[in-house]
């Protein structure tokens, strides 16, 4: 008896320290949508806030820019003198 709970503490022990996964945003989009419930999560797969916004509807959610958004930027353009 006393070696089943030793084996059970032991193994509670090992799956408690196992490395946890940070909550990763997709930086190819700049607007996320924030899931809320039982098992929260951010889909970020929205191009402008009103998509977002419209397929949020009816949902326990909220949209948020993307902080992670990898923005290019535009090309550099010279000015010309006239």
């Amino acid at each position: 008896m006393r070696r089943a709970r030793l084996a059970l503490v032991a193994i509670g022990l090992l799956l408690a320290g196992a490395p946890a996964h940070a909550q990763t945003y997709d930086p190819s989009y700049p607007v996320c949508m924030q899931i809320y419930g039982p098992v929260g999560y951010f889909d970020c797969r929205y191009t402008s806030l009103e998509q977002c916004k419209y397929l949020a509807v009816g949902r326990s959610a909220t949209c948020v820019a993307n902080p992670y958004f990898a923005q290019t930027k535009p090309p550099h353009r010279s000015r010309r003198v006239n």
